[in-house]
């Protein structure tokens, strides 16, 4: 990677390097019941008759004002925040076990929102 930067600086190339969101460490699970067509991921979920507490969670009760797709009526996000996870109740304790202490993508955290870049220039 150094050498090519030197390489482009020697050709007076503007850079920028980036890179995607990260990942987020999670150690609590928080319990969320969703029929069979919620979606799986840990750290957010989206489907319909989402049942949780809706203080330990961000949701979003209707997508199309976030922009997100709405597939149907009664669609519903959650996200996880901070360093939580989302985890059904049935084998709770085997999921808490299994994914605590993991590195987990998605949810809303400052690893996930913010994505970091350089811009390098040539010295002129």
């Amino acid at each position: 990677m150094f050498a090519l930067i030197k390489e482009l600086h020697q050709h007076k190339v503007k850079i920028i390097i980036t890179t995607d969101h990260g990942t987020v460490k999670v150690n609590n699970a928080i319990k969320v019941v969703g029929d069979r067509n919620t979606t799986t991921n840990l750290r957010y979920k989206n489907g319909k008759n989402l049942n949780y507490n809706a203080n330990e969670v961000f949701e979003i009760r209707q997508p199309e004002k976030a922009h997100l797709p709405k597939s149907n009526l009664s669609t519903s996000y959650i996200f996880a925040t901070n360093y939580d996870f989302l985890a059904y109740p049935n084998n709770f304790n085997y999921y808490v076990s299994y994914y605590k202490n993991t590195f987990q993508h998605g949810g809303i955290s400052m690893e996930e929102m913010i994505i970091p870049f350089i811009k390098l220039k040539p010295n002129q």
